[in-house]
């Protein structure tokens, strides 16, 4: 199992602005498929977007243009950039190795999840 580790959330108003980091530690996150998800308490863990093998990214519909997923190669690092930023994406979030099927955005069979990141967005 490949664990990623995600850091960068932390707490801000209704309308702000946040970066998500993802760190390959071990592993070369060039060339795979790395996802972003998120899990409010009570709902189910879902994903947000999705950065693929080819460079193509994927968003689910909520995002709505308000989120960029990119990467550092040099560094191995993935990034979430996440504006305009509202109450409802308040969850903790998890990057992993990801598939993308159909638009929908999975963790692969050998991604494991991390202990995620804490992002509150007050109204």
């Amino acid at each position: 199992q490949v664990l990623l580790v995600e850091s960068g959330g932390g707490s801000v108003q209704s309308g702000g602005s946040l970066t998500l980091s993802c760190v390959g530690s071990g592993y070369n996150l060039d060339g795979a498929c790395t996802g972003w998800f998120r899990q409010a308490p009570g709902n189910q863990r879902e994903g947000v977007a999705a950065l693929d093998s080819d460079g193509s990214t994927t968003y689910a519909d909520f995002v709505q243009g308000r989120f960029v997923v990119s990467q550092d190669r040099a560094k191995n690092m993935v990034y979430l950039q996440m504006n305009n930023l509202k109450p409802e994406d308040t969850a903790t979030y998890y990057c992993a190795l990801c598939a993308v099927i159909g638009g929908r955005i999975a963790r692969a069979d050998f991604g494991d999840w991390g202990q995620g990141t804490q992002v509150t967005v007050s109204s």
